[in-house]
């Protein structure tokens, strides 16, 4: 029975990996449920303490943040305005509920729409919403070197099973 919860777990561990590069799943929470069922069902001898547990549900918030925010710094470091970073924002947490698509296009839209909101032309506006783009794919590469940190530190912390 030990040998289908490991094998469940690096499944799990596997489709959250996927799931930060395609925000199809939520990778993060994927993995930190693999350590979580791994830590219930094999119990504190062979699985995870719950200082590591702590260590990967903070991780995951922090994975979270990152992916909110990085659009923000993204269009505010191409000269986006308060309305264009307020826009961004806004459009991340809209495109949450559009899917892969809304990730992306969200913060986009959110910095040209607030950008024409503060006057701005569409050359600057486009800029602020390339920004946004840029910071959204590197809270995507940020995500998944947290989801293989957060691997790491379960397979350095579990005892093997064999």
């Amino acid at each position: 029975m030990e040998l289908f919860w490991w094998s469940l777990t690096v499944i799990l561990f596997a489709v959250g990996l996927i799931g930060t590069v395609l925000p199809v799943f939520p990778g993060t929470i994927i993995i930190l449920a693999g350590a979580l069922l791994h830590r219930i069902m094999l119990g504190p001898q062979k699985s995870v303490g719950w200082g590591t547990i702590t260590i990967l549900v903070l991780l995951t918030l922090a994975a979270y943040a990152l992916d909110f925010i990085s659009g923000y710094f993204g269009a505010r470091y191409f000269g986006a305005t308060k309305w264009g970073m307020f826009g961004t924002l806004l459009g991340a947490m809209m495109g949450v509920f559009f899917g892969i698509a809304g990730l992306f296009v969200g913060p986009v839209i959110g910095a040209i729409a607030g950008e024409f909101i503060a006057g701005k032309q569409m050359i600057d506006a486009g800029r602020a919403g390339w920004g946004s783009l840029l910071g959204s794919l590197g809270a995507m590469i940020g995500k998944l070197g947290i989801a293989l940190v957060m691997i790491s530190i379960f397979f350095l912390t579990v005892r093997a099973p064999f």
